[in-house]
């Protein structure tokens, strides 16, 4: 799409797109008891592909009847994943997705910087949303997008799938039961091993590939492998550093457990320890936020391997009691003076679908485990944690009618939002 048609396209769409004061009335489909929720998958990279498979997967009720990708060999390759290939629409605009009134559901999972804005243009056409993590590129995205999704409606599910593990389920509660006494500190430990990515020129963008388009709301800049494909994570424009993309897991876990919300500060520090490369986001992130009577600490370190001290990727929460542990290895608690014991699995992605799926054909977003209200939560944590690494400084952290903001930080607030390329702005709310 050149500036042109950008120009002409937000024109258009100006008043279609704006959130009134008086509420939207959008034209979709009642699903009947017996109808099957009609889904697209927007973005099928790494986890797309996966949506493409999971959705797929869950049962009659439910057909992957579209996919979505700047990349037509992504396109290929996604609808190659369902049960009828020749069946599933391959379309290059996800605006042709919002458009289709035959689409009940969506599912985002492009690279961050579309999240927000791809969701909330979703709510507005009347579907539901299942929008991967972290569901906002910066903080005043993830607050329009939770208004957004009060005033239509509309079932918004977080891809933070540990929410929809039985046994993380279990132990949460056993733990606020008092399982392990007074908790008081949680840990989010995100330590594995990122290789290095190297230094590369741009280059010429792939053939059939919509560039300006992937682009979208973030500025413009020369095709290079390294802002492509899994590789957009590592810089600002596009992604939220690997505290937006695994961290946020953790984050989530840790927040839920310690029945926390906003923090008052965000203390610490991020740099390049490892890194010599294109990178521009940090391998090292140490931050502790205070949220008064609890903390919670988030430990990034992207040079080591698992597993380091006894566990890998997860939580552990210190209590007056004993400890317990969520990783990839399950549940296990540790009581003063008794031998570990396990409590039950992990992270439950099929399980994270199908909550959705069955909200969604119910109409019912209170049904949803990892609803938007919390999902934006934790992903301002991760937001903070950048913060405080971009900025080099404590955060002071304050809520009033216009949202979150930084007590006496204008540099820290220039980065709650970011400014919108031309034709790419996001919807504004009434």
């Amino acid at each position: 799409m050149d500036k042109t048609n950008r120009r002409d396209f937000a024109k258009s769409t100006a008043g279609a797109l704006a959130l009134s004061s008086a509420p939207l009335i959008v034209t979709r489909g009642a699903l009947a008891a017996n109808d099957a929720l009609q889904h697209a998958v927007i973005g099928v990279g790494g986890q797309g592909s996966n949506h493409v498979k999971r959705f797929s997967q869950a049962g009659a009720d439910c057909r992957v009847m579209a996919v979505c990708d700047v990349d037509p060999e992504r396109r290929e390759a996604a609808a190659a994943l369902t049960p009828e290939p020749g069946a599933v629409k391959k379309v290059g605009d996800y605006r042709r997705i919002l458009d289709d009134p035959g689409v009940h559901s969506v599912s985002i999972a492009t690279p961050d910087h579309w999240h927000a804005k791809i969701a909330i243009e979703a709510l507005m056409a009347g579907k539901h949303v299942y929008v991967e993590k972290p569901c906002c590129h910066n903080i005043a995205e993830g607050e329009l997008l939770v208004k957004a999704a009060k005033r239509y409606g509309r079932c918004v599910q977080h891809g933070t799938q540990s929410r929809s593990g039985d046994g993380i389920i279990k132990a949460i509660a056993m733990m606020r039961d008092g399982l392990i006494g007074t908790v008081r500190a949680a840990k989010a430990i995100n330590h594995q091993l990122r290789e290095l990515i190297g230094k590369v020129e741009p280059e010429p963008a792939p053939g059939g590939v919509n560039y300006d388009l992937w682009l979208g709301p973030a500025p413009e800049h020369p095709f290079t492998r390294n802002r492509w494909r899994y590789n957009w994570h590592w810089f600002w424009d596009y992604g939220t550093g690997d505290a937006g993309n695994d961290g946020i897991h953790q984050i989530d876990v840790a927040r839920w457990g310690l029945g926390v919300t906003t923090p008052r500060a965000a203390h610490g520090c991020g740099a390049q320890l490892y890194y010599d490369d294109d990178h521009q986001t940090p391998d090292t992130q140490t931050v502790v936020f205070d949220f008064e009577t609890r903390h919670l600490i988030y430990e990034m370190r992207l040079w080591t391997d698992y597993p380091l001290e006894g566990h890998d990727n997860g939580n552990v929460f210190y209590g007056d009691e004993g400890e317990l542990e969520i990783g990839r290895k399950g549940c296990v608690v540790t009581r003063i003076g008794e031998e570990p014991r396990k409590l039950g699995g992990g992270s439950n992605l099929d399980a994270h679908v199908r909550n959705f799926i069955d909200c969604a054909l119910a109409d019912d977003p209170g049904g949803l485990n990892a609803p938007i209200e919390e999902g934006f939560l934790s992903a301002s944590l991760s937001h903070f944690a950048n913060i405080n690494t971009r900025v080099g400084r404590s955060l002071f952290i304050e809520r009033d009618g216009e949202g979150i903001r930084f007590r006496d930080d204008d540099e820290a607030n220039k980065l709650l939002t970011r400014e919108y390329r031309s034709g790419y702005e996001l919807p504004q709310l009434g």
